[in-house]
């Protein structure tokens, strides 16, 4: 369940709680700047001297439209199915969740007013009233439980459905208030209700379009702005709500263009004929920094790139080897090369800015002593020997995806070269290359591939549980009885320092496996033309309704 063209090869992972404390903690990590510039363009093409925005200046009045540039159709725009980069970034400003995601990475609330938890498995949420949407009809907790209820219908194939597990039933307890009643207590269930997961539709819209819903016609939510018009293959249009519960979009449209190919996104943004765009190609931020033609902004991703490991049958089942690619990987030159210099490279499978909220002495537990990210080829070749694996040949999946896919393989090549393995490398093409994530017969035969992934809420467990027995991302079937044990606590408490505590001793063990060996941290970047501005310059813009902020430049 748990990240760009096609991005599909990104896949989202479901991360945890966050408390009030937490907005000064993650803003203070993004070493703010009220008004970034950019970073510079370096000798070699690359950025350098990259500083995490908390946001673009603010807009300082309305405009007509603006448009955005995304690398791929939504196949659909049904809520339930909202799982990657172009539905959320187009969804989030249609559809509105109970709680919601802020550009600092904090939870507010959103079509809850309030959300109160009584006791160890049961979850209340108190609606605001008067809410309408965009068919007309007044919210009710009744349109609450037939929305959440879609997530766990088999029939809808929700990609959301693991995130209520342990939910035993959920009721309209009042006209504008909804109970959850959990089978077991659940820290990450409330704040999956931020994402798409806690999204609220229309009951008797979403039945009127049937099985159309979705793909056409209107969504029958509540957010800023309203499904528009649906040129398939060309752009979606959405048109600003005027009857919206809350602050009223800037732009009266918002337009977005399917620009499927990297170069032609960017050639757009450098001529005009789109003002901005998230999920910039790497190999343009130099360009679009550089032309004077607008803005390019990062901040906090919440995104690591790792090296997946997808077989333990034959050489890899030895840690040993694992190490030993580990600490033969160059990643400074991937960082430079496939990210632009826009990166950090890092020995955690973690972000820091998951760990915002958790207390000095457990960042310490959770990052001190992790498996060294420096290179000792001499080490990495000893290792090798001693597993036997000299000359073992192992395979390797890569892709036109982008440069941070095709050139993170070849480092993992290269790296396997120095130290006595045989690595091939697997082209996929790119719009096969999310069917890694979902398929086990689209892995056979691969036994790495670069790996991209964003956390949806702001907590390690999100990350951390993909190594469970079991888990949907455990990919090489690894099976560790005392790290359940971990996951199972971790996922039953819910004060943050607690649970932190227990995903700081996770995050040791799993890093200890290297079954996805990290390579780097990967901040979000966000280009806007000199036009509008106003865009978070986070990855909240996948829950949050960004383009309602989107406005006049000053």
């Amino acid at each position: 369940m748990n990240t760009s063209p096609p991005r599909t090869g990104r896949r989202p992972l479901r991360t945890g709680r966050r408390t009030a404390a937490l907005t000064t903690a993650v803003l203070t990590s993004f070493a703010l700047l009220a008004a970034c510039a950019g970073p510079p363009k370096g000798k070699d093409g690359e950025v350098t001297d990259v500083h995490l925005s908390a946001s673009t200046p603010a807009a300082r009045g309305d405009i007509d439209s603006f448009s955005w540039a995304v690398y791929a159709e939504p196949p659909t725009l049904d809520y339930t199915m909202a799982f990657d980069y172009p539905q959320n970034t187009v969804l989030s400003n249609v559809c509105e969740s109970l709680m919601r995601w802020t550009p600092a990475l904090t939870t507010e609330p959103g079509l809850a007013q309030q959300a109160s938890n009584p006791d160890p498995t049961t979850w209340v949420y108190d609606l605001r009233p008067g809410v309408r949407f965009h068919d007309g009809k007044v919210m009710t907790a009744d349109d609450v439980v037939f929305s959440l209820g879609r997530q766990t219908d088999p029939d809808n194939a929700a990609a959301w459905a693991q995130v209520f597990r342990n939910v035993d039933s959920v009721t309209a307890s009042g006209p504008l208030q909804v109970t959850v009643k959990l089978k077991k207590p659940d820290s990450q269930f409330p704040q999956y209700m931020a994402t798409a997961a806690g999204a609220v539709a229309s009951k008797a819209g979403v039945e009127a379009a049937g099985k159309d819903y979705g793909t056409t016609g209107g969504l029958a939510c509540t957010g800023p702005f309203r499904l528009g018009t649906w040129n398939k293959g060309q752009s979606i249009e959405l048109d600003r709500f005027d009857n919206y519960w809350g602050t009223k979009a800037k732009s009266k449209k918002a337009v977005f263009r399917i620009l499927t190919d990297s170069s032609a996104r960017t050639n757009a943004m450098l001529s005009g004929e789109v003002d901005g765009g998230y999920l910039i190609p790497t190999e343009s931020y130099a360009r679009l920094r550089g032309s004077g033609e607008g803005t390019l902004y990062f901040g906090e991703g919440l995104t690591t790139v790792n090296v997946n490991v997808t077989s333990m049958r034959g050489a890899l089942g030895d840690v040993r080897v694992r190490r030993a690619l580990s600490l033969a990987l160059d990643r400074t030159g991937f960082v430079k090369a496939g990210l632009a210099g826009a990166g950090t490279v890092t020995n955690s499978l973690t972000t820091r800015a998951a760990w915002a909220a958790a207390p000095e002495q457990t960042l310490k537990t959770a990052f001190d002593g992790l498996p060294a990210n420096g290179r000792d080829i001499e080490r990495a070749k000893a290792l090798i020997k001693e597993a036997g694996a000299t000359g073992t040949t192992l395979t390797v999946a890569t892709s036109s995806i982008g440069q941070d896919v095709s050139l993170l393989a070849t480092a993992v090549q290269a790296a396997g070269t120095r130290i006595g393995l045989d690595i091939r490398l697997k082209t996929i093409a790119p719009n096969a290359f999310s069917a890694l994530f979902t398929d086990p017969q689209a892995r056979a035969g691969i036994d790495m591939f670069p790996y991209t992934s964003y956390n949806s809420i702001t907590d390690p467990l999100d990350l951390l549980q993909n190594f469970e027995t079991g888990a949907y991302q455990n990919f090489a079937g690894h099976s560790d009885p005392q790290y359940d044990q971990l996951v199972g606590q971790a996922g039953a408490t819910y004060p943050v320092a607690e649970r932190m505590a227990i995903e700081a001793r996770l995050q040791r063990q799993a890093s200890e496996q290297l079954l996805w060996i990290p390579v780097a941290e990967w901040p979000t970047a966000v280009f806007l033309g000199k036009r509008i501005t106003g865009a978070p310059t986070t990855i909240a813009y996948m829950y949050y309704p960004w383009a309602a902020d989107v406005g006049a430049a000053p």
